[in-house]
């Protein structure tokens, strides 16, 4: 009950310091995100120091954290791209890099890492259609035929 108890004492007390840094420094953050994120950091810090850390509940917080990216980046995937998709493939992925640092099985964090990168960054870049070109660069054609 003990370990409960300090997990929610350290969300919200980490969830309020990112208010109130959100409304006197204005700038855009998740309070929530923020508290979460930082209850694990400072759980994988104090178990790197030798203490005793619950892996039940850093699990936990690390795979809210992995369905709580993985909504960010759905918000902000460029049109043509699938919600679906992206949430079956980034969500698993997410959950072995957890899963690894959970466990701190290095190798498996750094690969499962890469690939999380790489496919945010394949997600977040908008399609493009082959053989389409955009207004700027006919425009740019046509003034460059007329300008002799």
């Amino acid at each position: 009950m003990t370990v409960i108890l300090a997990t929610i004492f350290s969300i919200l007390a980490i969830s309020g310091m990112g208010w109130a840094a959100k409304k006197l420094l204005r700038i855009p953050l998740c309070p929530i995100c923020l508290g979460v994120g930082g209850t694990w950091l400072w759980m994988l810090i104090a178990r790197a120091l030798g203490h005793a850390v619950d892996t039940t509940m850093l699990s936990i917080l690390l795979g809210g954290s992995v369905a709580g990216i993985a909504y960010q980046v759905e918000k902000r995937l460029p049109q043509g791209r699938s919600p679906l998709l992206w949430k079956t493939l980034f969500i698993p992925a997410g959950f072995a890099a957890a899963y690894a640092l959970a466990r701190a099985q290095w190798p498996l964090f750094a690969v499962t890492g890469v690939a999380l990168v790489l496919l945010t960054g394949f997600f977040l870049i908008p399609p493009g259609v082959p053989g389409e070109e955009s207004e700027t660069v006919e425009e740019l054609k046509k003034k460059m035929q007329n300008c002799c």
